[in-house]
């Protein structure tokens, strides 16, 4: 039987709204007046400068700063709470009940067979799973008189991943499909598409609009760039070994979250030097990880089936004198030719909601389970101890103390970090900054971005991800040792 690690795109729904814009030279092709060109490059430059504004630029408030997207989901979380668990609660719960429908009875179930045909017994186990954890929360949560179990519900289980993990992404999914098609469909992508793909091409294998990918993630959330990505895969913009290469490569953790992850290890007064110094290894770790199976064996196949050509990898890898005219021409075309900006918006939105239901309800299932296992047995004890002697052999520090908290990061990147944060005295500062700069790198973690890549539909299998994961430690570990002994 087919299960959930072999799922690939072939029972991919496209979402509304998904469609094979012109690309590059294609692009170049398409022919339009002065007069066009002229209300394109407006058109462009005004709706790309609002999505710039909305992800992109920090703005402070009352003292604290944060981009514009980050205040508006605050609002929206904060407007939410008397009804955000139960909302999502209901969902989990629908999502569950409409699963199990349409695999007793198919030909019963009309258009939800065209949602849930393509799951297997695997993932509607994970959705009533998550339809369980989802409601003893709500239900312990709600009545004075329901305790749910310490295991199931406590705060280091469901009361870390429903409330701050579970409701968070559940909101911002919605949110950012509002905003996102004014990033990617009027210009702003075969602007800076055209611009870096002499520097990304070269260097990562992948468009060089997939810096739109990377920045997304790092101002606002990685559920968001990897939303980016899922979208631009089914719109024929990456192939299937650009989109996986995306998505585990350059969907880090938000600013915003770093800090959090930073101050709870005790290092907030090196923020700058711990932040940009994981940003630079993640960098690194991307060089390496495009260029080894399982990725470098992704096919490069869009996805309508077509092949991508070597033309079209070779094409645009050098720099010259017209790439920014033409990127600017580019962006001009794109904007003039889109759709209108409330069919957009309203396709985006459509894609992100029919993605949602199976996001919440793998979120919570996926990562409650990964707590409990971190929390209640000894398993990444275990996973740990092979990775004493080559922290010993590279001279970090609190090696014993420390290596438990190398191979938790699968479960959730923050759990590293929370390992070692009663212990804080007892270590070396060298081997803090080891804990937290690779909770930071490792990326690919069960509670959020499997979840969000599997959810999407993107054509990745389950063991292929935890590879991923276990070969960005293995290079990152060498990496930051020699970054810590320099400076620490």
């Amino acid at each position: 039987m087919k299960n959930i690690a072999d799922e690939d795109s072939d029972h991919m729904e496209k979402n509304p709204g998904d469609t094979a814009p012109l690309e590059g030279k294609e692009l170049d092709k398409q022919k339009i007046s002065r007069g066009q060109l002229r209300k394109g490059l407006i058109k462009s430059f005004l709706l790309t400068s609002i999505a710039v504004i909305v992800f992109f630029v920090p703005v402070v408030v009352d003292g604290e700063t944060d981009v514009v997207f980050g205040y508006l989901y605050n609002f929206l979380l904060n407007l939410s709470v008397p009804f955000s668990l139960w909302l999502f609660t209901v969902m989990v719960l629908a999502n569950a009940v409409m699963s199990i429908y349409v695999k007793l009875f198919p030909e019963r179930s009309g258009r939800l067979l065209n949602y849930y045909g393509g799951d297997t017994g695997v993932h509607i186990f994970f959705y009533v799973l998550g339809a369980v954890f989802m409601s003893v929360y709500a239900l312990h949560d709600s009545l004075a008189g329901f305790t749910g179990p310490e295991w199931m519900v406590g705060p280091d289980t469901g009361g870390t991943i429903i409330p701050s993990i579970v409701l968070t992404v559940g909101w911002i999914i919605p949110l950012a499909a509002v905003f996102m098609p004014l990033l990617l469909n009027y210009g702003a992508l075969d602007f800076i598409g055209s611009i870096l793909e002499p520097v990304m091409r070269p260097l990562f294998k992948v468009p060089g609009k997939s810096t739109i990918d990377a920045i997304s993630s790092f101002v606002s959330a990685s559920s968001v760039a990897i939303l980016i990505t899922s979208s631009l895969y089914r719109m024929n913009v990456y192939t299937k070994r650009e989109a996986v290469a995306i998505a585990t490569s350059f969907s880090a953790v938000s600013v915003g979250f770093a800090v959090l992850v930073i101050n709870t290890a005790g290092l907030s007064q090196d923020f700058l030097q711990v932040y940009f110094s994981g940003m630079l290894i993640a960098f690194i770790i991307s060089f390496f990880m495009i260029r080894i199976p399982p990725l470098s064996k992704q096919p490069d196949v869009y996805f309508d089936g077509r092949e991508q050509t070597e033309e079209e990898r070779q094409g645009e890898t050098k720099f010259e004198l017209g790439i920014v005219p033409r990127g600017f021409q580019r962006a001009a075309k794109r904007a003039e030719t889109a759709r209108p900006l409330g069919s957009e918006v309203k396709a985006s939105v459509a894609g992100a909601l029919g993605v949602l239901p199976r996001v919440v309800a793998m979120l919570a299932s996926i990562g409650i389970t990964g707590l409990i296992v971190a929390e209640y047995t000894p398993l990444f004890n275990w996973l740990g101890m092979p990775f004493i002697p080559l922290l010993n052999i590279l001279g970090v520090p609190n090696a014993a103390m420390i290596a438990p908290s190398i191979p938790v990061g699968i479960a959730e990147m923050f759990l590293p970090v929370l390992l070692i944060a009663g212990d804080l005295a007892a270590l070396e500062a060298g081997a803090v900054y080891f804990v937290t700069t690779l909770s930071l790198v490792q990326i690919v973690f069960f509670s959020e971005s499997i979840v969000v890549i599997k959810a999407t539909r993107m054509p990745v299998k389950l063991w292929e991800l935890v590879v991923c994961f276990f070969q960005r430690t293995l290079i990152a570990i060498p990496i930051i040792a020699l970054f810590m002994h320099m400076m620490y």
